[in-house]
């Protein structure tokens, strides 16, 4: 049965949340027409998330769907000022008059929103809501694709998935995931050549700024090795891997204690077993799954388990306890789990 997104999606239970879509019959449109809509879709998530309290912590863009894994931020919208939230507005709604022809954002234009206090409000909602982030992605790219194939209806089927990560290990697997989908789908060999992904946004960023040797010696989990991941990820319009507030930095990471060099290790060596079936575990590799308290068995059921197709169920978890926790804030017997572990 068809669920209101008001009920899957609950800050109060995650912040993080694992999206899925698709074009209309699985059609390979992302993949046609006179303009690369993949990199349009990039390009249009560097913006949202720039305007949005939404983070973007990774993305795939494959010939016939989407997925995204983004971290909603409802305390960054309340930092903002009215007059911050019409402007921020006015970038996704440009004021048009009566022609619709656009029009600047101009001071006027502010004032005058600024003297409806609701309609601010429903605004501020609306710049932390994961529905609206999925429409503001979606719907330009579906109008410009139909104007350019010359036809009508839907690009994208109407409804997307989202799944509540709920715990550090299964927010590391979805990642790693995502950004080894076309190295799945047997596109690329290695993850960093993945075209329209994530990781390889990271590290065009890292040798962007002639950072390539800082990244190696940032796979170490030593002293030295957080000292040359230091500023690493400042740059980059995605949520960087290592949340380092505690150390140098004012951004909100993913995971404490992980730097992006320990997870490309990571996500090197999940290619491999997507490729042969079988990797080598370094004591990099072992220290990271210490780190989160696991295996590589479990690391392995995992990736297995998101690999097997369809993405069934409301959340994921890779840890038991943190679904019984779950449950109970929902009233819930058991909330149907895409990691396979029950609740009881």
């Amino acid at each position: 049965m068809t669920m209101a997104r008001a009920h899957l999606v609950d800050v109060s239970v995650t912040r993080w949340y694992h999206c899925v879509t698709r074009c209309v019959r699985r059609a390979l449109l992302l993949g046609e027409g006179p303009t690369n809509r993949k990199q349009w879709i990039e390009r249009r998530l560097q913006e949202l998330a720039e305007i949005f309290a939404v983070a973007v912590g990774g993305f795939s863009v494959l010939d016939n769907h989407l997925h995204l894994l983004v971290r909603l931020d409802p305390d960054v919208a309340k930092t903002w000022s009215d007059e911050e939230v019409v402007r921020r507005w006015g970038k996704l709604f440009a004021p048009r008059d009566k022609s619709r022809k656009l029009l600047l954002v101009s001071k006027d234009w502010v004032e005058m929103r600024l003297k409806d206090a609701r309609w601010v409000a429903a605004a501020r909602e609306r710049l932390q809501s994961l529905s609206w982030f999925m429409k503001c992605l979606k719907e330009p790219l579906a109008r410009l694709a139909n104007r350019q194939d010359q036809t009508r209806g839907a690009f994208f089927e109407e409804r997307f998935k989202s799944i509540g990560i709920l715990d550090e290990e299964s927010l590391l697997a979805t990642c790693a995931y995502i950004d080894l989908k076309p190295v799945a789908a047997g596109i690329v060999e290695v993850p960093e050549k993945s075209p329209h992904t994530s990781i390889t946004e990271r590290v065009k960023s890292v040798k962007a700024q002639g950072r390539a040797r800082d990244l190696k010696a940032a796979e170490r989990g030593s002293v030295a090795g957080s000292t040359a991941a230091a500023g690493l990820e400042e740059p980059l319009w995605l949520c960087p891997i290592e949340d380092r507030r505690g150390i140098d930095s004012k951004r909100e990471g993913m995971l404490e204690g992980l730097s992006l060099g320990s997870y490309l290790l990571l996500v090197d060596y999940s290619g491999r077993l997507f490729r042969t079936g079988k990797a080598v575990i370094s004591a990099e590799l072992s220290n990271i799954f210490d780190r989160l308290g696991s295996t590589a068995e479990s690391w392995w059921s995992r990736r297995e388990k998101l690999s097997q197709g369809r993405l069934l169920g409301r959340y994921f978890a890779a840890k038991r306890e943190r679904l019984r926790e779950v449950a109970r804030d929902l009233g819930a017997h058991h909330p149907a789990n895409l990691g396979g572990c029950p609740a009881r």
